[in-house]
């Protein structure tokens, strides 16, 4: 038998509560957000327990929590308001111009959405790969940023299971990126847990002015005369989807490995890890020895700024860092190397650079495309252990496990989570062809060093 249909109970849209202020209407957006137009919204979300005692009086505990969940987005909508609006384009022909912002004026809000689905926890986190209806748990499924002229820019989706939750969230990339997400979750949460039944002090209070350079902004145009000049709909070939864990003590060996063959101290955890995933994929590849492979890691601007970005700053402040070798180098040298390869990378990221990259765009300006930052033996490290997704609770404890969406994944896309367990693990949810998933399976130097953990016991 296959997995039953997910049905929709019902959806409606959240506004901000009390209503945003008329000098908030209009949220204009800087270059690193405008550049996000063609790719997918951020689906990323919790799994969560159902309280024994819910099982008994179960009806009640949904329409609660339900209630409670909206109550607390209102109120996060309020500090959070771009959230609340929709995507407006004002255009000319001569010279041509395309401009993009957030308005917020009589928009209908954000989508809620409550939905049930009969399946158990294990059915999502026993079988080896993760399972394609997980993609049913976020909204906007496929939708490109562009498309938020007529979707809302946020979604949150909760769907009940048999003896769970997933609640689900889907933003637009536009909007903001990672730390600005999980920023955003987490004052879900912590309005949630508070309780409030009006606005309160929050941890994350956002900062919504954009970052531009000195002379430019607030307005950047697109020399476009139409969205399908740069709009590409990206088409995900067959994926296999796996989780990996690896607990702290064995990140922190493969960390005294590098640094020991670097004959360094400088090497970081997650440097070590990314360069054993960069190694034994490309291996699992089977390419040429002359190929050239990189490891490109998403990185955060904010800090590498001079004056630092404050760490609330709502918006896109992301760019990809790249090392670089043949794959005879990469695999025939050891993991020190490798992981050198990639700490340089990041070590020489700062403000020169980062302004540098600006400055660039702004005299020419692009959308990214998928196309264009795929390559077939590159390894895309995306998301980030240290952001704090675990510590989201909605009145069911503590998160049995992250998941994501369809959004944004190719075959090399790795997506970096904190392990569920905490103290330094990591899981990887790592998207590979069936062919290569087959072989990194098999791969001695990256199984030795996978973990086995279960969040259900």
């Amino acid at each position: 038998m296959g997995t039953p249909p997910l049905k929709h109970i019902f959806e409606c849209f959240i506004k901000p509560h009390p209503p945003i202020q008329d000098s908030n209407q209009i949220c204009y957006l800087a270059h690193w957000d405008i550049c996000m137009l063609s790719l997918n919204y951020i689906q990323k979300g919790l799994l969560f327990k159902k309280p024994t005692s819910s099982l008994v009086n179960q009806p009640d505990f949904i329409e609660n929590l339900l209630i409670k969940l909206k109550h607390s987005l209102s109120l996060t909508l309020f500090h959070y308001y771009p959230l609340s609006g929709r995507l407006v384009t004002h255009k000319t022909q001569d010279p041509p111009s395309y401009t993009v912002f957030v308005d917020c004026k009589n928009s209908p809000g954000a989508k809620f959405i409550y939905a049930t689905l009969d399946i158990t926890i294990d059915d999502i986190l026993s079988p080896i790969d993760v399972p394609p209806i997980v993609q049913s748990f976020f909204d906007h499924h496929k939708a490109v940023n562009h498309d938020d002229h007529t979707m809302s820019l946020l979604s949150i989706q909760v769907t009940e299971l048999l003896d769970g939750v997933f609640i689900g969230c889907s933003m637009n990339h536009c909007i903001g990126d990672g730390t600005a997400y999980w920023n955003f979750f987490n004052t879900l949460s912590e309005i949630f847990q508070n309780n409030a039944s009006v606005p309160v002090s929050i941890s994350h209070q956002p900062i919504h002015n954009r970052w531009f350079p000195e002379g430019y902004g607030p307005i950047i145009n697109l020399p476009f005369k139409h969205h399908d000049e740069f709009i590409q709909r990206y088409k995900a070939p067959i994926l296999r989807e796996r989780i990996f864990h690896f607990s702290a003590e064995s990140i922190a060996k493969l960390k005294a490995k590098a640094n020991k063959e670097s004959n360094t101290n400088k090497i970081s955890s997650f440097q070590s890890l990314s360069a054993l995933v960069w190694r034994s994929i490309t291996r699992s590849r089977q390419l040429q020895p002359d190929q050239k492979t990189t490891c490109n890691l998403a990185i955060n601007n904010r800090t590498r700024m001079e004056p630092a970005i404050p760490k609330d700053y709502f918006g896109n402040s992301l760019y990809a860092v790249s090392a670089e070798a043949t794959v005879k180098e990469l695999l025939e040298k050891d993991l020190g190397w490798a992981a050198w390869k990639i700490h340089l990378a990041i070590a020489n990221h700062d403000d020169k650079v980062v302004r540098g990259s600006v400055e660039k765009w702004l005299e020419s300006p692009i959308v990214y495309r998928l196309d264009m930052i795929l390559d077939p033996s590159s390894v895309m490290m995306g998301s980030s252990p240290r952001f704090n997704m675990y510590g989201n609770e909605f009145g069911m404890g503590k998160a049995l496990a992250v998941r994501s969406g369809y959004a944004n994944k190719s075959d090399g896309k790795v997506t970096s989570y904190p392990g569920q367990e905490g103290g330094g693990s990591i899981d990887l949810e790592v998207c590979l062809s069936p062919d290569k998933m087959m072989v990194l399976e098999s791969d001695e130097e990256f199984m030795s060093s996978v973990s086995v953990f279960n969040p259900l016991f």
